[in-house]
């Protein structure tokens, strides 16, 4: 986040505001889900490395909380770029610091998003941020392009989507800070499907993923009462499933078989290419789709965080 808030700054006197310095221009930077993120920021504001504000974001109705690097702050991510540029990486047999690899002006998250685990420099970005048009998301962002892939199939259900279902698949999008290209294909897979969830299963989803942490912040609040009032749930059947989300998912045994190898391979705090070229093998065979694995993942990232 402090590379980030580097590369994209606050501007000082002005109304106006990027949407990148916004939490969820954050989460898209950084490739982790918007959930995991007002928990670091205020971290790092208690800390005393970064400031926040409101401001307008263009595009936007209503004013924003946005960041940027206080003067501690600044200094701190520009040490901690130094550093990470002058790490060495494999491209083409040679071998090369990021510093060279690194194109003028180009952001160090964007820089970073070429490399894989096994310190290898990739022509094209190993992962995307959902901010971006095109690529592959992270595992973790994925979560979040499903469940927008569930609303849209469940907004598509009649072959048409009303002016209301825009409105609020609009907030979610926003929420998220999806690029509005990855919204339309998520939009277009969702139609070609035609495989719509009923709606208490899809508010139960939000619920699970907003409960990773075990709290709902203030956004998520907003946004599930948003969508709890466009689906005509009463507070008994919001308490309902919020009851069910908190003792939930009841896992089979095989994504509980999975999820103890994932344990495994995070014990040292990283996952190396081979783990993951195994991982992969496993959730074939148990049946565990990337999408049980992004939200396994983010469960335990999580508490490692803690």
């Amino acid at each position: 986040m402090l590379l980030h808030l580097l590369d994209h700054r606050l501007p000082e006197g002005e109304w106006e505001a990027p949407a990148a310095v916004t939490q969820a221009g954050i989460s898209a930077a950084v490739h982790v889900q918007r959930k995991h993120v007002p928990r670091t920021l205020k971290r790092l504001e208690e800390r005393g490395d970064i400031v926040k504000a409101k401001r307008h974001v263009p595009g936007g109705k209503q004013r924003r909380q946005v960041y940027g690097l206080s003067p501690a702050g600044r200094m701190t991510a520009e040490a901690l770029r130094s550093q990470i540029l002058a790490q060495e990486v494999r491209t083409d047999g040679a071998t090369k610091t990021l510093l060279e690899m690194r194109k003028g002006g180009q952001p160090t998250l964007e820089l970073l998003s070429h490399l894989d685990e096994a310190m290898n420099f990739h022509a094209q970005p190993v992962v995307s941020p959902v901010s971006n048009p095109e690529g592959v998301a992270s595992l973790d962002a994925q979560a979040g392009e499903s469940l927008v892939r569930r609303l849209f199939a469940r907004a598509w259900e009649d072959g048409k989507i009303t002016k209301d279902e825009q409105s609020l698949l609009q907030e979610v999008v926003e929420f998220l800070g999806m690029h509005p290209e990855r919204v339309r294909r998520l939009s277009n897979e969702a139609r070609r499907e035609q495989k719509a969830p009923p709606p208490e299963e899809i508010y139960l989803d939000m619920l699970r993923q907003a409960l990773i942490d075990g709290q709902l912040v203030d956004d998520e609040i907003a946004l599930l009462e948003t969508f709890r009032t466009a689906f005509g749930f009463d507070r008994l059947m919001h308490d309902k499933l919020l009851s069910e989300a908190k003792t939930s998912p009841l896992r089979s045994e095989n994504v509980e078989t999975y999820r103890k190898s994932l344990i495994t391979a995070m014990l040292d705090g990283i996952i190396t290419a081979d783990e993951e070229a195994i991982l992969q093998t496993l959730r074939r065979s148990l049946d565990v789709s990337d999408s049980q694995h992004a939200t396994l993942l983010a469960e335990l990232r999580d508490g490692v965080n803690e």
